[in-house]
């Protein structure tokens, strides 16, 4: 199996997944209410702003999930003498910019 294309699993905790899964429903109840708006004919500015804090929250999802990569999945390998995986973090970050 290439190992590029194997499924990886991250072991969260229960409080981990209840916090991210909560926020993501609240984010995609933003996204319903952004679409309610288009279809109302809503003004350009309210949209935007709610868009803004679409893409904010998301941002704070990412940050959240790549600080929790750095201190386990990245930590571990490094442990492990696995110094490619830094490669494969500057790689994501500059993916999920």
């Amino acid at each position: 199996m290439n190992p590029k294309t194997a499924v990886r699993t991250k072991k969260r905790s229960d409080e981990d997944k209840k916090y991210l899964v909560n926020r993501l429903k609240v984010i995609e109840g933003q996204v319903r209410g952004v679409c309610n708006m288009i279809e109302e004919d809503r003004y350009c500015d309210d949209v935007l702003i709610q868009i803004s804090a679409i893409k904010n929250s998301l941002g704070s999802i990412a940050s959240y999930v790549l600080k929790e990569h750095l201190t386990t999945c990245v930590a571990d390998e490094v442990k492990k003498g696995n110094d490619d995986i830094l490669l494969e973090v500057l790689d994501l970050i500059g993916r999920t910019k």
